[in-house]
């Protein structure tokens, strides 16, 4: 799908609608991922008032969910989107609801880092939370990064970043339960420790979640439950085939630009598939400007809108 896709219709009036989804969409992401930032600080820098601020962002955030809901709900109504334009409807209409889920377990975070922040606090102030917490803080904003940029390579490599979620999500687990063996008095604080990194790594789906989703948004291809190595080989196959697609269509069917026609006794030679040079379609990005809410994986307002 590319950026013309957006602004290729005959009324502007659909074009404003689809780019104010994105950009909603966008705004909704900027959000989630503040929350969530703001629930892991809260976890390793005591802050009773962070579940109030969350709780105040999910309030928006659900705002957001129920009136993006409905703007799809009245694109499909009155303007009977086909192709590209109905899997862009489909593929916001599930990304909301992962958005809005994320937004749910950093809310849950916070409250449970306001009852870590009124016991005594471990030597190590809870490193290996906040080891977890930031590389899923970086998953969720590569995932709004791709989104907005439609860009697919970001999004398998978070795809990938998955996998090392889960490993330090059992981890810790199997740690929290021999802490609990050992010492009783750590029960109530393992178990809290548990609810937290099992909310990370549900946030680490639902981010897994919405790349899977752009992939069928750009490329067509439902991944959903496919292994990585099939992903990537499906559209190593698709991208093979798009470029030989492209040289066929070209004039000349496939000759450069500089090759003479050829002539009475020379017959036209057509390049071999092996010689046709590969690459991802163009995606769609947004205007300059980027996604509203960006924040860097450590915490810091992105200076940019992209990466």
């Amino acid at each position: 799908m590319s950026v013309d896709g957006l602004t290729h219709h005959i009324s502007s009036r659909y074009n404003e609608d689809l780019q104010r989804l994105l950009s909603n969409v966008l705004a909704m992401g900027g959000l989630v991922e503040r929350q969530l930032l703001q629930a892991v600080e809260a976890i390793t820098d005591p802050d009773e008032e962070a579940v109030v601020r969350v709780a105040k962002g999910e309030l928006r955030v659900n705002q957001l969910e129920r009136e993006i809901d409905e703007d799809c709900s009245r694109i499909l109504a009155t303007r009977s989107p086909t192709a590209s334009d109905l899997r862009l409807i489909l593929t916001i209409l599930k990304t909301i609801t992962d958005l809005e889920r994320i937004g749910d377990e950093g809310e849950k975070i916070a409250g449970i880092a306001t009852r870590l922040a009124a016991r005594e606090r471990p030597r190590n102030r809870y490193r290996e939370l906040r080891n977890l917490g930031e590389l899923v803080i970086g998953m969720v904003h590569d995932t709004l990064d791709a989104f907005a940029r439609h860009d697919t390579e970001l999004a398998l490599e978070v795809l990938r970043r998955d996998r090392i979620v889960d490993e330090e999500y059992e981890s810790i687990h199997r740690q929290s339960i021999t802490f609990m063996m050992e010492d009783p008095r750590w029960i109530r604080r393992a178990l809290d420790v548990m609810w937290v990194v099992r909310s990370l790594e549900r946030i680490g789906d639902h981010s897994k979640n919405v790349c899977e989703y752009l992939i069928y948004l750009v490329h067509g291809r439902d991944v959903r439950h496919v292994r990585i190595e099939e992903i990537e080989r499906e559209l190593s196959e698709s991208e093979h085939g798009e470029a030989a697609e492209s040289a066929r269509s070209a004039p000349g069917g496939g000759r450069p630009a500089s090759a003479e026609p050829p002539g009475a006794d020379s017959p036209a030679v057509q390049p071999a598939d092996g010689e046709l040079s590969g690459g991802y379609a163009h995606v769609a990005t947004l205007p300059a400007g980027g996604r509203p809410g960006m924040l860097g994986a450590a915490g810091l307002p992105s200076s940019a809108a992209g990466k």
